[in-house]
């Protein structure tokens, strides 16, 4: 039993599904159109190493374009300090989220994935089943329970008491459609791929989707419960003085504007082999969404936990610490590299610091928003 169907926790029920291991995901959203926009950077050594895993390669590859390492760093006033050509990095395409999350679901036989499942408790059962609650529905039990519902997971306490913590920066999201036609001045700003505009403690994050809209998510330093009466204006003063295109991203966006704290679990978070139970993505490494590739790296948990499901047929218990073991030191390492880029983007120089890593150690930054 999976609950959540994100990337991760479909990536799990494919690739068990692959080999002919039945699994059953629940998903509190009503549908599985239910996601917010976004473009992902496939990454090969994770998410393409996933995506192969599940025998999905031909169709990913027909969802996919290039531009994935397309990267532009600019300071407040619109100065470029480093480009990047998405031809630089030729094995990273491109994948809209919905698009690739559609196709996990289509992979599945029908009926996987029981929509409108909100769990809202968990119990341990004897010989490490877990009864698991459902609203509105009986309770069901499993012998494999898979915590893939995020860095709130009502999964999590069944093995760990660690609980997400505020980085002190909050994200604002915003859109801007048709963005070449309708929005000019801020297209001329964004690159082909990521941009990104970083000054005093103070961030604008743009992505062109295939589409040919911006998805922008504004970050700021703020109370991780801010919420101003009118987001726009508080927004607008807080890049009070940046480029007027840089300003345009947030003045012309359409539809609501979502403000959404940036929450970490702690780097390194691990949790003892508990039976019949484990945790993969957000629910098992939420890290700050700079220089890591999180949703890749669900999409990894979940090929390598099936793989070690499969290997171990007879004993789940011997699976289970067979991932983990693979699971911790991996995760470890990509949260203290999202935590210390989180910290080079938001210094009082930035951009300087950095472009100065970008230059000095030829390293890439993506943002996994």
């Amino acid at each position: 039993m999976i609950v959540g169907a994100g990337l991760g926790g479909l990536t799990a029920a494919r690739v068990l599904h692959h080999h002919g291991v039945p699994a059953v995901v629940y998903d509190r959203a009503p549908h599985p159109d239910d996601r917010r926009r976004g473009v992902l950077d496939l990454h090969p050594a994770s998410g393409g190493a996933a995506l192969r895993a599940a025998g999905l390669q031909r169709e990913v590859a027909a969802i996919t374009t290039p531009g994935g390492g397309a990267l532009r760093i600019l300071d407040a006033a619109g100065a470029r300090h480093y480009e990047q050509h998405a031809d630089a990095v030729p094995d990273r395409p491109e994948v809209d989220r919905r698009a690739l999350r559609a196709l996990l679901v289509g992979s599945l036989p029908p009926g996987t994935v029981r929509w409108g499942a909100e769990v809202t408790g968990v119990r341990p059962l004897d010989g490490g089943r877990h009864e698991v609650r459902i609203a509105g529905a009986p309770p069901v039990s499993s012998g494999v329970l898979v915590g893939a519902d995020g860095g709130w997971s009502r999964i999590r306490p069944l093995v760990s008491a660690a609980e997400p913590t505020s980085t002190g920066s909050t994200y604002v999201e915003l859109t801007l459609f048709d963005a070449d036609a309708r929005h000019p001045v801020a297209a001329a700003v964004a690159g082909p791929g990521l941009t990104l505009a970083l000054g005093d403690g103070r961030g604008l994050i743009c992505h062109r989707d295939a589409d040919g809209s911006l998805q922008v998510y504004a970050a700021l330093a703020v109370p991780d419960r801010w919420a101003p009466a009118d987001l726009r204006a508080a927004l607008l003063a807080a890049f009070d003085g940046w480029h007027e295109g840089l300003r345009a991203l947030v003045a012309e966006a359409g539809g609501p504007l979502v403000a959404r704290g940036i929450h970490t679990l702690p780097a390194g978070h691990r949790w003892p082999r508990t039976p019949g139970v484990t945790l993969l993505g957000d629910a098992a490494h939420l890290m700050a969404p700079f220089a890591c590739d999180g949703a890749n790296q669900a999409m990894l948990d979940g090929a390598e936990l099936a793989a070690a499901l499969v290997g171990h047929p007879n004993d789940p218990e011997a699976a289970l610490g067979a991932y983990e073991e693979l699971l911790f030191p991996r995760a470890s390492a990509a949260a203290a590299e999202a935590a210390a880029m989180f910290a080079v983007c938001f210094r009082a120089d930035a951009p300087r610091g950095l472009v100065d890593l970008l230059t000095s150690s030829e390293q890439l930054v993506t943002v996994d928003a």
